[in-house]
């Protein structure tokens, strides 16, 4: 295959147009800058996204076609089988935002100098961040009012100083968020309305939000609800200086003779093989497609992959695995209705707390479950077909809720993204292969935080709590980080504060690949403020000025 065309030389090219990808754009174009977006995926529209209830009973269809797009997942390095792992984030523009629920929580204070607080943990890479809460405040309240985030300042006790309050109130309260709320006040836990990516009033010339119970894995038909697709990508493009490309694979990026990036080679819809020369390069594919393209792209001068003369593109690698206990109630919740936007949230156990026998914690939050269907759902005891299916439908699908808990899963070395060596896609490039071995805090903070969610789901009432414990960690999130992570040190990591590249002058990441740690709290909101910081930064190194 050789090169068709060359087109016009970018002040930035931008590689992923998902929610990092996407304010990057947006703060770039709109300092001046002329911007290229290369996506793998297509574009959509909200009328392609269908309103059909029962046309959408197949939730998953936003996500990539696991024989187009496989990865590859073993339990270590000594492993010598593999399984083919489908991805749950879409490969569109707009990322994984065109199907979430827009839960975005801030992180706090203690989630950026953990290592500090909790000391060196056996087997784990544990790093406090180069940057704290303070630098990246600001861009919370940025991101929060450019979405319109509906949320209650001050609710989350945990939460740290804000120099904003949110933009949208909260919305208003399902009938499992007042369960959720009942049991913490039992307790005498603290609870708070799940901060959102959906407007609870018009803002900024944007309708309120229509809650339906299809919205997570589901792309939105209304248009309201608030996406990196119906936000950033329009702010950027209405610029005129975003160039946004669907449809074109990026196979490598090349290097000219001072070792800067030079280009990106790419595949377009057409099959035609393309370079795209710019002044900087950033990645935005997500922490395991990011470190996969840096490992293919090898030269003379970095053999074992783009910026990895450290040997750590691709390492500590960290997930967020999910996991609930569910409650029965005698009078009906219909947890299904909303589909998970009226949520409640509790940071009671969020923090660090020697005290508990394990390392820091995790976002806890109730959920509906048989979103939206009962065709996509069952009690983890309940027949799986026949009558009796049946009859557990109709006596439990409208009484049932869950408590869900974000896993703070450790870093360590051995758990990377590496290249296959044998699975191909179907572009004939190596796959992306994990290699996960759970660490035992991530077990015990696991048991912890579900038995939490079990106390809360009795002290509401619930007649009945089954627990599912999370033993292991999957991979299959959408909650990527640390494969690119930032440090002061070049010796270990792979960016510097500004998400810049130790080895490439000209390359930047500012997806979750950034992170140190995964911490334990969607990252989604972070990653938008972080990507908006280092964009800042790339439009005041480079002289631009706004």
């Amino acid at each position: 295959m050789t090169l068709k065309t060359r087109p016009q030389r970018a002040d930035i090219c931008i590689i992923g147009a998902g929610a990092s990808g996407a304010t990057a754009a947006k703060v770039l174009s709109e300092a001046g800058m002329s911007v290229v977006g290369l996506e793998r995926g297509p574009w959509r529209t909200r009328e392609t996204f269908g309103g059909d209830e029962l046309a959408n009973i197949n939730r998953y269809n936003l996500w990539p076609d696991p024989l187009l797009n496989p990865r590859t997942t073993r339990a270590s390095k000594h492993d010598k089988s593999r399984v083919e792992l489908f991805c749950p984030v879409p490969q569109m523009v707009g990322g994984g935002t065109v199907h979430w629920q827009g839960w975005l929580p801030r992180f706090t204070p203690e989630d950026f100098r953990l290592r500090t607080i909790a000391g060196d943990v056996r087997g784990a890479t544990l790093a406090d961040w180069p940057i704290g809460y303070d630098e990246l405040e600001p861009y919370y309240s940025r991101v929060e009012w450019a979405f319109g985030v509906s949320g209650q300042a001050g609710a989350n006790r945990f939460e740290g100083p804000r120099s904003k309050l949110y933009p949208c109130p909260p919305l208003p309260v399902s009938r499992y968020a007042e369960k959720f709320n009942k049991g913490c006040a039992a307790l005498g836990w603290n609870s708070f309305p799940t901060p959102q990516a959906a407007l609870s009033r018009s803002f900024n010339g944007r309708k309120p939000t229509v809650i339906s119970a299809f919205a997570q894995q589901h792309g939105d038909p209304t248009g309201t609800r608030s996406s990196a697709l119906n936000v950033f990508i329009p702010d950027a493009v209405n610029t005129g200086r975003f160039d946004l490309r669907p449809d074109c694979y990026v196979r490598e990026l090349t290097l000219d003779a001072a070792g800067n990036v030079k280009s990106a080679i790419y595949e377009d819809g057409d099959g035609d093989l393309i370079e795209q020369q710019a002044g900087a390069f950033i990645l935005a594919c997500g922490a395991v497609e990011t470190a996969r393209l840096m490992l293919l792209s090898r030269s003379g001068r970095f053999p074992n992959g783009l910026a990895n003369s450290s040997d750590l593109v691709g390492r500590n690698v960290t997930f967020h695995e999910y996991s609930a206990a569910v409650g029965v109630f005698d009078d009906p919740i219909y947890a299904w209705a909303g589909g998970g936007y009226v949520s409640a949230s509790s940071f009671q156990f969020y923090n660090h707390d020697a005290s508990r026998g394990h390392v820091s914690g995790g976002h806890i939050a109730c959920a509906g479950v048989g979103i939206p269907l009962p065709i996509n759902w069952r009690l983890p005891d309940a027949p799986a077909w026949g009558a009796a299916a049946k009859q557990n439908d109709r006596d439990n699908f409208n009484h049932s809720m869950a408590v869900a808990m974000v896993l703070h899963d450790m870093p360590q070395h051995d758990n990377r993204v590496d290249l296959d060596d044998e699975v191909k896609d179907a572009w004939g490039l190596p796959v992306a292969r994990v290699t996960l071995t759970p660490h035992e805090n991530d077990v015990r903070q696991g048991r912890f935080l579900i038995d939490r969610a079990g106390e809360i789901l009795d002290a509401a009432g619930s007649k009945r709590v089954q627990k599912v414990y999370a033993e292991r960690i999957t991979g299959n999130c959408s909650h990527q980080h640390g494969t690119a992570r930032m440090g002061d040190d070049p010796a270990t990591s792979v960016l510097n504060r500004w998400c810049r590249a130790h080895d490439v002058d000209n390359l930047y990441a500012v997806d979750g690949s950034s992170f140190p740690t995964g911490t334990g709290a969607n990252p989604t909101l972070t990653i938008m403020a972080n990507a908006w910081r280092v964009a800042e930064k790339i439009v005041e190194r480079r002289g631009y000025v706004r």
